[in-house]
C-alpha cells in the first residue's frame, strides 16, 4: 500500500493541506467520487456566478475579490501556481499554530518521575533519520523487538505508516514535510510523556525541522535522541526494492530527497550509524547501549553516571527520598524525653544489621522489619514495595502491620524486591514490658554506645521455628546461627531506625568501612563502566585470584573498558572457627600490594553484614546488597554460604551447585549479571590455579581449606624448583610456587601458629574507650572490649596495687564503718561483663572471656540499669557451706548499686547497704549486695530494700527479673534464688563481715585453694 502511496500521490494534487480544501484534493479511496461532485459544483457556480455579482453590484457590497480576513483568496484557476500555493498554505498554518486558543493543557496527577518509576522505564523519542533505503525501518524493527523481549513499552512510528492516516494528506514539498514532521514530532512527544519509548523512522530532511521537534521535546523535559542512519546515496539507491531512485533520477516523482531534494544530515546527533559497514545487531546493541547509559530502561529518575556500571539500588526514586537512611555523617534531633526512653541492648550481630540497614545495604527496608515484612521475606524470598508511592502508602515497608486488612488491590502496582533473609532484632520478655506504649526506643551497644532510634516500635511473636525451617531449610540445633536463633528472645522488634552517628568500630580496619553511597562515588570517581563484586570470607589465595582475574577479562571482552574489582570480604558475625576478620583484610592488603590482584582497578571495601550460613538463600542476599551499592556483577563459586551438619554423618546442608542455580533466576534480581565458576586446581605444569583439563588430570592438585590451614600450622614454606615433591598429595612438605604471594602466607602461618591468641578480631567488635574514673591514677594495656585489655590501679605515689586487697572495705573517713567501699567493673550502661581478675598480677580490671579465651563476654539480656562491681577485701570461701550444702563462689563480693548516675570504671564509691540477694549458680552461692551510693540524689529517702520499692519503684523486680534471666542469651538456664526475698540492710552487712573476714584468713595463708591466686 505505502508502494502505490508513493507512486500515486502528486504535488500538484494537493491544496493548502490542513484546511477544507486538502479534503477535497487529496487522493484517497473515494477521491472520485469527491471529483464529480466538485465538477458539478463548479458548473453550478458558472451558472449563478453572473447573476450573484449583478446583485452584488447593486447592493454595494463590493468586489468579489474582497477578503474578510489578512488571508489572501486565490481563486481555484489560479491553483497551477504550485510555489504560490505553498507560500499561502505555509502562511495559513504558521498563522493557525500561533493564534491563541481558550485551551489549557491539562496535566497529570503524577508527575512524570513518578510515572517512569511506576512502568520501570522513562519515555523517550528516538528520531531515525536518513535517506529513503538508508534502513531507518529496518534497525527500528529490530530495536522494538528487543525493548519489547524486555517488557519495556515501545511503539514505533514509520514514516510509510503515518503517510496512510495522519499525514495522509500530505505530499512530498518542503512545506509539506514540514507539517509532516510537525505533526509526528508532537505525536512523538505525547507517546513519550506517557512513558513509552517511541521510536520515530522519518527521513525528514531539513536540519530546522527536526530542531524544531528536539526543542518540543526540551521544552516538555523529555529525552529526545537524534539517530543518524548514515549510508551514502549510491548505497541506499541499491537497497531500493520500491524502485523510487530509479524513478526519482527519471524525474518522475518530483522533490525526492537525495536526489531532486536535498538532504541536510545531523550536525550534532546522540546516535551515529555508520549502517553501511555496521550490522544490524551492531547498530541495536550501540543504541541499547546508550539506552542504558542514560537510564531510560530503569524507572530511576536520576541513574548515577556510569550505569549500568554502578547499579541502581533497589527502590529506585525512593532510595534518594530516606531522610536519615544511608547517612554518612548523620545528624538526628534527639526528642526532649530522650533520657526517659527505654532502652534495647544489642548483640554484636544486631549491631551488624543496624550497620547494615542504616547504611542502605537492605534499601528499600529502613528499619529492622515489622511482621507483615517479616512475613513476606520469610515466604517469598522477596517483599512487595511501592517506589513512588502511588498506592498512597499502602504498600509502604514502614506501615504498621494490620492482620485485619486483607485487600489485594494494590498488590499489581506494588514491585518485588529482592529481600531473602529476614532482618529482625530479638528482644526478651523484659524489653518488651519496657517498651511499653513509648513511641520511640534508643538502641545501645554492648560498649555503651547509643547507635540509633528506633520509631513506632511494633514488637511481634519470635516464631523460631518457623524463621529456622524457612530460612535453613532444615532444623540443626547446633548450626552457628541457628544456634543463636535458639538463644535469643522470644519477640521481635520491628520499626524505623534513625542511626545517631556513623557506626564505627576503632579497630584499626574503619578505612575499609565504606558506605554504598561511598563506593559509589569511588567507583564514579575511577570510571568504572562496570562494577564486580567478589564475597570473600577466606583468605585469597591463586584460585581466588583465578576467579577474580578470570571474570574481569570476560567483562572486557563483552566490550567494558574499565570494569572495576570490587573485593568484598565479610565483616559481620561469623562461625567460631572462621579465620577472623583483621587476619583476612591484612592478607587481602598483601595479595594487593603484591601484584596478585591489580591494585589500580580493584577497590578493597568490608561488606558489613552478618554471615548466617543459610546456603541458597543467603547468596541471594550477598549478590542484592552488593548491588545496593553498585556493583552490578556479583562472581558466584561452588556451594556459596553452605555448612555441613552439626550431627550425624555431617553431610552439607546444601547441594553444591544449587546456590549459584537459585541465584540466576531469584526474584528481584532480573538485573543483575552473575558470573558462575566451578572448582579450580592447581596445575604442576604452569604453577596456576585454574578448571582442569579432563585430558590430563594427573597435573592437577587439589588444594583444600583444611590442607591449607594445615600447611600454615606447619609453617611450610615455598617448594624448591618446579617440581611437586613426590607424595606431595599424601603429605604437603611445601607450598606450591604461586599458591599465594609470600607476605600474605607469612600473615597466614602467624595465625595459625598462634590460633588462640587474644589479639586477633573475629569479626567487626566495637571498640569504645572506657568510662574510667579520672580523678584516680590507672594504667591500662591493651584494646577495651578485647580480651588483652587491663586497667591497672596506682596509688598516689604511682604504685601499682591491687583494688581486691589494697584499697580499704571501708572508707578511712566512715564513722562506726556504716559506709563501705564499692570498686565500679561495670559502669551503668555498659554489657561488657568486666571484673577483678584474681589470678593477674595486681588484679587488674579485664574483661570476662569465652570460646577458650579468644573473645570477650558481654551481657546479652538487656542494657544493665544499674552499677556493677564488688567490695574490696572480701571474699566467699567455697568451703563455707550454706542449708542446702552450696558454697561460695571463690570470688570478692559482688554489689549492685542501684543509684541514679553511671559510675566510672575504677571508681571508689562510698556506698550505703540496702540489702542481700542470694543466688545459687551452679551449686555455688553467689550473694548481690544492694547498694546506693551516698552521692546519689535519692540517698537520704532510701535505706531499705522497701524503702528502695517506695521511691524508685519497678527497679527491684526489674532486677530480680534480670539476675534470674542474664545467662539465657547464653544458652545457659535460669538462675535460681536460695530465697525470693532481699534481706534486710542488717543481714547483707552481717555477710559482708563475714566474708570480709575469710579474705583476712585467705591473705594470711590461713586458707588454702586450689586456684592461683595473686594475694600481694
Amino acid at each position: 500500500m505505502s508502494d502505490a502511496l508513493y507512486a500515486s500521490v502528486k504535488q500538484d494534487d494537493l491544496e493548502c493541506n490542513d484546511g477544507t480544501a486538502s479534503r477535497v484534493f487529496s487522493r484517497g479511496p473515494d477521491y472520485d467520487e469527491r471529483r464529480e461532485l466538485v465538477k458539478k459544483f463548479v458548473l453550478a457556480a458558472l451558472v449563478v456566478m453572473p447573476y450573484l455579482v449583478l446583485i452584488a453590484l447593486f447592493a454595494g457590497v463590493g468586489s468579489p475579490a474582497h477578503s474578510y480576513s489578512n488571508t489572501p483568496v486565490i481563486a481555484v484557476s489560479d491553483l497551477a501556481n504550485q510555489t504560490q500555493v505553498d507560500q499561502v498554505c505555509a502562511d495559513q498554518r504558521l498563522q493557525k499554530l500561533d493564534m491563541q486558543r481558550n485551551v489549557y493543557y491539562d496535566s497529570s496527577l503524577l508527575s512524570r518521575p513518578q510515572r517512569y518509576a511506576a512502568l520501570q522505564q522513562k519515555g523517550a523519542t528516538l528520531w531515525f533519520t536518513g535517506l529513503s533505503g538508508s534502513g531507518k525501518s529496518t534497525v527500528g524493527r529490530a530495536l522494538e523487538k528487543e525493548l519489547l523481549r524486555r517488557r519495556l513499552h515501545t511503539y514505533r512510528l514509520d514514516g510509510d505508516n503515518v503517510r496512510i492516516g495522519l499525514n495522509r494528506d500530505l505530499g512530498f514539498s518542503e512545506t509539506d514535510r514540514a507539517e509532516s514532521v510537525r505533526r509526528v514530532g508532537e505525536m512523538a512527544a505525547l507517546f513519550s510523556e506517557a512513558g513509552v519509548i517511541t521510536l520515530v523512522a522519518l527521513v525528514s530532511p531539513f536540519r530546522a525541522r527536526r530542531d524544531e521537534v528536539r526543542e518540543l521535546h526540551k521544552k516538555m523535559g523529555i529525552p529526545f535522541y537524534e539517530v543518524f542512519v548514515d549510508v551514502p546515496v549510491s548505497v541506499a539507491a541499491d537497497r531500493d526494492v520500491k524502485g523510487l531512485y530509479k524513478r526519482a533520477i527519471k524525474g518522475e516523482i518530483k522533490d525526492f530527497t537525495g536526489i531532486s531534494s536535498p538532504y541536510e544530515e545531523p550536525l550534532n546527533p546522540e546516535i551515529h550509524l555508520n549502517a553501511s559497514s555496521q550490522s544490524l545487531e551492531d547498530e541495536v546493541k550501540m543504541i541499547l547501549d546508550k539506552l542504558e547509559t542514560e537510564g531510560l530502561l530503569t524507572g530511576v529518575e536520576q541513574p548515577p553516571s556510569g550505569y549500568p556500571g554502578v547499579a541502581v539500588a533497589d527502590g529506585g526514586n525512593a532510595v534518594a527520598t530516606f531522610p536519615n537512611l544511608f547517612p554518612d555523617q548523620p545528624s538526628v534531633s534527639r526528642p526532649d524525653n530522650y533520657d526517659q526512653l527505654p532502652r534495647v541492648l544489642l548483640r554484636d550481630e544486631d549491631v551488624h544489621w543496624l550497620q547494615i540497614i542504616g547504611e542502605g545495604w537492605a534499601a528499600p527496608l529502613r528499619g529492622f522489619m515489622r511482621e507483615g515484612v517479616y512475613l513476606q521475606s520469610l515466604h517469598f524470598s522477596s517483599v512487595l514495595y511501592d517506589t513512588d508511592n502511588l498506592t498512597d502508602g499502602n504498600l509502604a515497608l514502614h506501615k504498621p502491620t494490620n492482620f485485619s486488612e486483607y485487600s489485594s488491590e494494590f498488590v499489581s502496582k506494588g514491585e518485588r524486591v529482592n529481600m531473602p533473609v529476614p532482618i529482625v532484632l530479638p528482644i526478651n520478655d523484659a524489653a518488651k514490658e519496657h517498651i511499653g506504649q513509648f513511641k520511640q526506643v534508643v538502641l545501645v551497644s554492648p560498649s555503651g554506645e547509643e547507635l540509633a532510634l528506633l520509631n513506632d516500635p511494633e514488637v511481634f511473636d519470635h516464631r523460631k521455628e518457623e524463621r529456622i525451617t524457612r530460612t535453613f531449610g532444615a532444623m540443626d540445633n547446633g548450626h552457628p546461627y541457628i544456634a543463636e536463633i535458639l538463644k535469643s528472645g522470644d519477640y521481635l522488634l520491628g520499626g524505623e531506625i534513625e542511626l545517631l552517628s556513623r557506626i564505627k568500630y576503632n579497630d584499626d580496619l574503619d578505612q575499609y568501612r565504606l558506605t554504598p553511597t561511598e563506593l559509589r562515588k569511588r567507583f564514579e570517581e575511577m570510571g568504572a563502566d562496570v562494577v564486580l563484586a567478589f564475597q570473600t570470607r577466606n583468605p585469597t589465595h591463586a584460585g581466588h585470584a583465578y576467579l577474580m582475574n578470570n571474570a574481569r577479562e570476560q567483562l572486557i571482552a563483552q566490550g567494558y573498558k574499565n570494569p572495576v574489582l570490587w573485593l568484598s570480604p565479610l565483616g559481620g558475625w561469623t562461625k567460631e572457627d572462621d579465620v577472623p576478620l583483621d587476619v583476612r583484610v591484612r592478607q587481602h592488603e598483601a595479595i594487593l600490594r603484591d601484584g596478585m590482584l591489580d591494585k589500580e582497578s580493584t577497590v578493597l571495601a568490608i561488606w558489613p553484614s552478618p554471615m548466617i550460613y543459610a546456603g541458597p538463600r543467603e547468596v541471594q542476599w550477598h549478590a542484592k546488597s552488593r548491588k545496593n551499592a553498585g556493583a552490578s556483577f556479583f562472581v558466584v563459586g561452588r556451594d556459596p554460604a553452605g555448612i555441613k551438619r552439626s550431627d550425624g554423618d555431617k553431610d552439607d546442608i546444601y547441594a553444591g551447585d544449587h546456590g549459584r542455580f537459585v541465584l540466576h533466576m531469584a526474584p528481584g534480581m532480573e538485573d543483575f549479571n552473575i558470573l558462575s565458576f566451578s572448582k579450580v586446581y592447581y596445575d604442576v605444569q604452569d604453577h596456576k590455579m585454574k578448571p582442569m583439563d579432563s585430558s590430563r588430570k594427573q597435573d592437577f592438585l587439589s588444594i583444600s581449606g583444611s590442607r591449607m590451614r594445615k600447611m600454615a600450622r606447619e609453617g611450610l614454606q615455598k617448594c624448591e624448583g618446579d617440581k611437586i615433591p613426590a607424595g606431595w598429595e599424601d603429605k604437603p612438605t611445601c607450598v606450591p610456587q604461586g599458591f599465594m604471594v609470600k607476605s600474605g602466607w607469612d600473615i597466614m602461618i602467624d595465625y595459625y601458629q598462634n590460633i588462640n591468641s587474644p589479639r586477633w578480631i573475629p569479626f567487626a567488635t566495637q571498640f569504645s574507650k572506657p568510662v574510667v574514673d579520672t580523678s584516680r591514677s590507672f594504667s591500662s594495656e591493651g584494646t577495651f572490649g578485647r580480651t588483652d585489655y587491663k586497667l591497672l590501679f596506682k596509688n598516689n605515689k604511682g604504685e601499682k596495687i591491687s583494688p581486691w586487697h589494697d584499697i580499704p572495705l571501708h572508707p578511712v573517713d566512715s564513722k562506726d564503718n556504716s559506709s563501705y567501699n564499692f570498686i565500679v567493673e561495670i559502669p551503668k550502661g555498659i554489657a561488657h561483663k568486666m571484673e577483678v581478675n584474681k589470678e593477674e598480677k595486681y588484679n587488674p580490671i579485664m574483661q570476662d572471656t569465652t570460646h577458650n579465651g579468644t573473645r570477650g563476654r558481654d551481657y546479652l539480656y538487656g542494657v544493665p540499669f544499674f552499677n556493677y562491681g564488688l567490695f574490696p577485701q572480701t571474699w566467699e570461701d567455697p568451703s563455707v557451706k550454706d542449708q542446702s550444702g552450696n558454697g561460695g563462689d571463690n570470688d570478692p563480693l559482688d554489689v549492685i548499686e542501684v543509684g541514679a548516675k553511671q559510675l566510672a570504671m575504677g571508681s571508689v564509691n562510698p556506698v550505703k547497704i540496702l540489702g542481700s540477694l542470694e543466688l545459687v549458680d551452679q551449686g555455688e552461692v553467689d550473694h548481690k549486695i544492694l547498694a546506693l551510693s551516698l552521692a546519689d540524689a535519692d540517698a537520704d529517702k532510701i535505706n531499705s530494700v522497701s524503702d528502695l520499692q517506695s521511691v524508685k519503684p519497678g527497679v527491684l523486680d526489674a532486677l530480680v527479673d534480670w539476675l534470674k534471666k542474664y545467662k539465657i542469651p547464653e544458652g545457659k538456664s535460669e538462675n535460681v534464688f536460695s530465697q525470693e526475698k532481699p534481706t534486710s540492710a542488717e543481714a547483707a552487712k552481717q555477710i559482708v563481715a563475714e566474708t570480709h573476714e575469710r579474705w583476712q584468713k585467705l591473705k594470711a595463708g590461713e586458707i588454702s585453694v586450689k586456684d592461683e591466686f595473686w594475694l600481694n
